[in-house]
């Protein structure tokens, strides 16, 4: 007897049914519709502020300014709701110079809806960020005031008195407590240093079918994070501030990474981009106690400044050093010890030295940078391709002086300055170096970096070498216009 089967389904029944099975098979994030947003990070600072929105899949989105009050409404296309997009909300805090709140909402069944309250006017920078590194897709929105501060001013109605935070035997851990990381908690590399984050901040309240929190505005600014206080357009100078700029010796410091950027990452978790703040924090504080002497911090705080930028600012103060500090990395473990670089146009000293300036170079790709804002400034690349004999040669006379001084807190990766092609290093009239202050891949010098006693030497060691090149190589005066 012949088996029987069951009679043929209508082609259009058949499909229905096998799609049915399929629906039965997929999970609920194959189900929700749009992208998958990946994470929300918020990244406050003097300069500017930025909102990052990561994702599976590359977002659309459209932005517009509102005033009276002033607000950004954002409008990302194919997209729900879900918990991701509303954590936005507690990434705020109460001390971001741009942003008093934000709200989240189902603008349209398909657009999601982002309205960000300000503290005051800014000027929007929305782009986008392929895949690099850990990092999905991502959507950015860069915050910067309708008008700039002049840094040079900033520097000269400085605080004769800022002085390092009293913390007990870490100096340094007090100082970098100071720092805000937004988003998420403290990792083990933050509370190694001496960090305690404040709590989050709620962000404005809402209405309709926003998410909403308790308006934080600039009241709320805690005492303990001065370098996020709100931008204002500062006094025009007067005549003694004027006279005082002329005297100024100013250190550009540029602790590397920061933001987006982690920079390199060493086995227990610690990260250069906090590391190396905290040195410069230190530094700088160590330097401003020198008659006469001030600091430019291209980044005070926990944010991304591009390469670029980096050089702009220490050029806007007519900076008579700048000195870049990092923590390097390598794939192997056993490499250790201390570097310091000059810049070269003629190629790499070593293939270290190539290898290092190639991955220093790809921070922007990292930390994000907005290429097309980039490529409207025409004169960037004839800037970075001014650099004179003049300025190595005295970067190379920088650089001995810090390198013998560190040479004697811990070990060097070479006896002498190398040079290679860093692109941070490119400003054409001001002597640069480049700090590699240890291996932070290696676990004993990343303990090392650890270790406040240890920091605390570096600093001094930085700073007497530092202090030493002016002895005997004295700044040309500087006409300085405020």
């Amino acid at each position: 007897m012949k088996p029987r089967h069951p009679p043929a389904l209508p082609p259009r029944r058949a499909l229905l049914r096998g799609a049915g099975q399929l629906v039965l098979l997929l999970g609920a994030p194959q189900l929700a519709f749009g992208a998958a947003i990946l994470a929300v990070r918020v990244w406050p600072a003097r300069d500017y502020t930025r909102v990052t929105i990561e994702s599976d899949e590359v977002l659309t989105a459209s932005h517009q300014l509102v005033p009276a009050p002033d607000r950004l409404v954002v409008d990302i296309e194919g997209l729900e709701l879900n918990p991701a997009l509303r954590e936005l909300v507690g990434q705020v805090r109460p001390y971001d110079p741009y942003i008093a709140g934000v709200r989240v909402g189902q603008y349209q069944p398909r657009v999601v809806r982002l309205v960000f309250d300000l503290k005051q006017p800014v000027q929007p920078q929305q782009f986008a960020l392929a895949p690099v590194a850990s990092y999905r897709q991502r959507l950015v929105f860069d915050l910067y005031p309708v008008q700039e501060a002049d840094p040079l001013l900033a520097l000269v109605r400085e605080r004769e008195d800022q002085r390092a935070l009293p913390g007990g035997p870490d100096a340094l851990g007090a100082l970098i407590a100071r720092i805000e990381r937004p988003g998420p908690a403290a990792s083990a590399s933050t509370l190694a240093l001496g960090g305690s984050l404040p709590p989050d901040a709620a962000a404005s309240a809402g209405t309709g079918t926003a998410t909403a929190a308790t308006p934080a505005g600039p009241a709320a600014t805690p005492a303990a994070s001065p370098a996020l206080a709100a931008v204002t357009p500062p006094p025009a100078p007067t005549a003694s501030e004027r006279q005082r700029v002329e005297r100024l010796i100013i250190v550009a410091l540029d602790p590397g990474h920061g933001g987006e950027d982690p920079g390199a990452i060493g086995p227990t978790g610690l990260r250069e981009k906090d590391v190396v703040l905290a040195v410069a924090l230190a530094l700088r504080n160590r330097l401003n106690a020198v008659p006469g002497m001030r600091v430019m911090m291209t980044r005070d705080a926990d944010f991304f400044v591009p390469l670029h930028e980096r050089v702009r600012k220490a050029r806007r103060v007519q900076a008579d050093l700048f000195v870049s500090i990092h923590a390097d990395a390598f794939y192997r473990r056993e490499a250790r010890g201390a570097s310091v670089f000059a810049l070269s146009t003629r190629g790499a000293t070593s293939s270290a030295a190539r290898w290092m300036a190639q991955r220093e170079n790809q921070a922007d790709q990292v930390g994000g940078v907005n290429i097309a804002q980039v490529r409207d400034r025409q004169v960037l690349s004839a800037m970075l391709d001014m650099s004179t004999t003049a300025q190595i040669k005295d970067s190379l006379k920088l650089g001995q002086e810090v390198l013998t001084r560190i040479g004697r807190v811990g070990r060097l990766h070479k006896p002498r300055v190398e040079q290679a092609g860093f692109a941070v290093l490119k400003a054409p009239d001001i002597p640069s170096i480049l700090v590699e202050t240890a291996f932070i891949s290696n676990p004993e010098e990343e303990a090392l970096l650890r270790d406040p006693a240890f920091r605390a030497q570096l600093v001094d060691a930085l700073a007497t070498g530092i202090k030493r090149y002016f002895e005997r190589n004295p700044p040309l005066a500087r006409n300085r216009q405020l």
